[in-house]
This record gives structure tokens, sequence and C-alpha cells, in this order.
């Protein structure tokens, strides 16, 4: 109780805080859009109880990662070496994830180009199946974006108070922001292409940090937000054509 107070008294402590919920809440956006693209596969009535299960089971997750820091660091340790590199458990399960999001994306990319190529859709036709199989999903990728979130959290401040304010603070975001989300992708189709070749690139970030290649993350969010804003323009293109076609008749 004394430690948290002098926390609170501290005024670095609260800019580790911002700058970390600023962060976790950067790193959430990749989960967010994952998990938007997969629920709007459900059912209607089930897809927001799918993504806050899913948004729920990353704040347990973190939270359960943040109360093993003393293990969570010793996943940078090298198990394996290939090719002169060193492997840990860390870059392992972030090639996995970014394999595991390459490969989604590509079967939603070719369902999306090709919608009457059922037989192979990933994900069941079947209300139940379905909804297991994107809980299933969802928590593949929360483990993946976990484990980088708390390991980014460890390399910013040493104090676990901060860490688990910065990550309950930015769950609630991702909570608060999931159907909106979710809702305006649906509504706008171009949009889904858009939010898959997204994590398509945020894949291969995965696999390259896995394979010890830095990517400045700002280079990543900054081809986003330039693909979104070009989007944006697109959209504003299109309804102003629309509106002109509705005026004409």
């Amino acid at each position: 109780m004394q430690d948290i107070m002098m926390l609170v008294q501290d005024p670095a402590a609260w800019v580790a805080l911002v700058t970390l919920v600023v962060m976790e809440v950067v790193l959430g956006i990749d989960n967010l859009i994952f998990i938007s693209i997969l629920t709007n596969k459900l059912a209607p009535e089930h897809r927001e109880k799918a993504r806050t299960l899913g948004i729920g089971l990353a704040l347990i997750m973190r939270l359960a990662l943040l109360g093993t820091i003393a293990w969570i660091v010793k996943l940078t340790t090298p198990i394996l070496e290939l090719f002169g590199h060193g492997f840990s458990w860390k870059d392992i399960i972030l090639i996995a994830g970014g394999l595991f999001l390459l490969w989604k994306a590509t079967k939603e990319i070719h369902h999306n180009v090709d919608p009457t190529d059922h037989d192979e859709d990933f994900i069941a036709t079947a209300v139940t199946t379905g909804f297991t199989a994107a809980i299933g999903q969802i928590l593949l990728l929360d483990l993946v974006f976990s484990v980088d979130s708390i390991i980014t959290a460890v390399g910013m401040t040493p104090h676990l108070p901060i860490m688990v304010v910065a990550v309950v603070v930015a769950v609630t975001v991702m909570l608060l922001a999931a159907t909106p989300l979710a809702n305006f992708i649906e509504k706008n189709p171009s949009i889904v292409m858009l939010a898959l070749a997204f994590l398509m690139m945020i894949g291969m970030t995965l696999i390259a940090e896995g394979m010890g290649v830095h990517v400045p993350k700002g280079y990543v969010y900054a081809a986003m937000a330039f693909s979104a804003l070009v989007e944006a323009l697109n959209m504003l293109a299109r309804n102003a054509r629309r509106r002109r076609k509705q005026g004409s008749h």
C-alpha cells in the first residue's frame, strides 16, 4: 500500500502510466481488428457476446501473465539456435501468431473474392460450431498479442501496479470500441478487405520480430493510417456520387 501511495505521488510514474496506456491501446488495435472481422461472421445475436467474451479473455490472460512476470521475462531467453540465430519462446510465439494471421487473412480474402466457394469456409455454418471456433481463434490471437503487450510493458516500467492499471484501461477502451468498429466494418464492405490487408501486414511484422528483425511500429501504423485515409476519401467520393445520382432522379 505504501509503495502504491509513493507511485501516486511520483510524477514520473504518471508519465510512465500515460505512455504505457497509449502503447497498450495502440497494440490493442491489431487485436481488435481481428476480433471485429471474426465476430462479424457469426449470427447477429451472437456477435456482441463473442466480442465481449473474447476481449474479457484478453484481459484475464494479460493480468495472469502480469502475475508471472519473472517467467515472462525468461521467455526472451534463447532456447534453440537455427541458422546462427537464437530463438526464444517469445520469438516462437510471435512467428506462430504471424503465420496464423497470414493464413487466416489469406483465407478470408479468398472467401471475399470468391463468395460462392462455401466448401472451404473456415468457420462452420452451424452457429454453435461457429461461436466455438471464433472464440478459439480469438483466444489464440489474444495469447500472441498479450505476450507482446506484457513484454512491452515490462520493458517500459518496473512497477507492477502501473502495468496492471495500463492493461485494464487499454482493454476497457477495446471493449468500448469493439462494437462500433465491428458495425462500421460490416456496413462498409471495402473496409473488410483493407482490414484483412492490415492483418497480413501485422502478421508479417510479427514474423519479422520473431526472426530478430526489428520493425519500427511507427512505420507500420503510419502505413495503416495512410491507407485508412485513402479509403476514407474513396468512401466520401462514393457517397458524393450516390447523392448526385439520387438528386438527378
